[in-house]
């Protein structure tokens, strides 16, 4: 069973596969995940596996937390590329969300201006006004689709909401008007008695037309890195991510490879 916690508000700076020397954010629990989603190869492993006993934090603690951290940074001459939003579990669950962005944007512009801010997020929350205008506002509004097809993001994603649907997250991507970045895992292996493939024909090519119809300002592709709850998932080879991207550059859209 794969477990990544953060026991902290403010984490790191680490390397970032897709972005830099990144100061992480964990608006959840530090003791759980809290998520709407519960992937099967989450690092943070299964929802049920790691409920939370503990409150989130507060915007007060947030900022405080990052501002103290920021100083020290910048007191010890270390420089940081993003400041971004993961944590355990997804970020814009917080109610205090918006608040807490405008936040950081105050304190990156004071301590580290260079610094970009990013938010990984699937999504599911983008139509809340507040959060919605909260994501308009970072420089990386990183948003997930990992397949068009709504069976497989059930299988690999699984989606706490049953109404949660592709023609959705397509409409909610929309409203951006091109102003976010798409990012997607890409899997195969089993979960379940079920065969995990996102790569098939089938699947990339209800993909790329999610990708066309929304029209990312950026996609990132990627595949696992980490030890996963499910274990019978396997890495996808750089050349396969390669020969995917290739048809993202064809559409016209910048791709970030992480393989």
């Amino acid at each position: 069973m794969s477990t990544i916690l953060f026991h902290e508000i403010v984490f790191g700076p680490i390397h970032s596969r897709r972005l830099g020397s990144s100061l992480g954010m964990n608006l959840l629990p530090y003791d759980g995940k809290l998520c709407s989603f519960d992937c099967i190869y989450c690092e943070c492993g299964y929802n049920k596996d790691f409920r939370t006993r503990t409150k989130l934090p507060d915007r007060e603690n947030v900022k405080a937390a990052l501002e103290d951290k920021l100083i020290r940074l910048r007191e010890g001459n270390t420089d940081i590329d993003v400041i971004t939003f993961a944590g355990n579990g997804e970020p814009t669950m917080h109610p205090q969300f918006a608040g807490i962005i405008d936040d950081t944007i105050e304190l990156r512009d004071k301590y580290f201006p260079k610094a970009k801010i990013s938010v990984l997020s699937n999504a599911m929350h983008a139509g809340k006004q507040k959060v919605f205008d909260a994501l308009e506002k970072v420089d990386n509004n990183i948003l997930k689709l990992d397949s068009g097809i709504l069976e497989t993001i059930r299988l690999i994603d699984r989606p706490n909401s049953p109404e949660y649907s592709v023609e959705k997250q397509k409409e909610l991507f929309k409203r951006f008007k091109g102003n976010f970045i798409m990012q997607t895992m890409f899997v195969t292996g089993s979960h379940d008695g079920k065969a995990v493939d996102n790569t098939t024909e089938e699947e990339i090519s209800a993909w790329l037309q999610v990708v066309k119809e929304t029209n990312p300002r950026e996609v990132m592709i990627y595949t696992i890195d980490r030890e996963t709850p499910e274990k019978n998932l396997e890495k996808v080879s750089v050349e396969k991510l390669k020969e995917i991207a290739k048809r993202i550059e064809e559409l016209g859209i910048k791709v970030n490879v992480a393989g």
